[in-house]
């Protein structure tokens, strides 16, 4: 096979250009650097985005931390965001994650109240049906919910951001029409859904917004931004 010997020049080729681009990426948005950013992850299929995005936001300088939902465990690993983000992921009301199993006193704060305190802008990538659904009807049932409705603060400055993802039948669902409504209403942002291939293979409304545009939306919530986090 006379390309294996390339394989190792086209894959240093390759490394080299992602590490351009991360490069370019703390270039061009420097509003987000230093930035506080709560990335929330619902159980969507499109949840695998998400680990993208959250590398692209700390290449920007901006600090994040991640709370994900049962479900969306169930189709990407916390670890992935750990890695990237250099950060603990939260998937529980019950548990916070430790240092050697020890909790400090810091980590004895409400879990929910101090992620919010903490962030200055908060993201959910995916916005399933399900969590838009709770956050208009004040649900909290797991930590990404509750966090959400304790993010009241947030979400009248316009620092709360939601990219939904569904299947385009569930989208024009009029109980879902309603409920996106009333996040809108309540001042909650949205970026997409767009028109494109859906996990069935139908080509359709209800692909989430690539990463790529969702970091351009929060750089745009960042310039509004006056007192930061720190």
């Amino acid at each position: 096979m006379t390309d294996c010997p390339q394989r190792p020049q086209r894959t240093k080729r390759k490394i080299n250009d992602k590490i351009s681009s991360l490069e370019t990426i703390g270039e061009r948005y420097e509003m987000l650097d230093n930035l506080n950013i709560l990335l929330g992850v619902s159980g969507g299929i499109a949840a695998y985005k998400a680990v993208d995005l959250a590398g692209k936001l700390t290449a920007a300088g901006a600090r994040v931390n991640t709370v994900m939902t049962e479900n969306a465990c169930r189709l990407v690993a916390p670890k992935s965001f750990e890695a990237l983000t250099c950060s603990a992921v939260f998937t529980s009301l019950w548990s916070t994650p430790s240092a050697k199993g020890r909790l400090t006193a810091e980590e004895y704060k409400i879990g929910h109240i101090a992620l919010v305190d903490w962030a200055d802008i908060v993201v959910v990538v995916p916005a399933t049906a399900n969590i838009i659904g709770k956050i208009a009807n004040g649900i909290c049932d797991d930590l990404l919910s509750t966090t959400l409705c304790a993010a009241w603060r947030l979400i009248k400055s316009e620092a709360v951001l939601l990219a939904p993802a569904m299947n385009n039948n569930m989208w024009n669902n009029p109980a879902v029409q309603r409920n996106v409504e009333t996040v809108k209403e309540r001042g909650l942002k949205l970026i997409g859904p767009v028109e494109g291939r859906l996990a069935c293979g139908t080509v359709a409304i209800g692909r989430m917004s690539e990463p790529q545009d969702i970091l351009d939306a929060i750089e745009k919530i960042a310039s509004k931004i006056n007192n930061r986090k720190v």
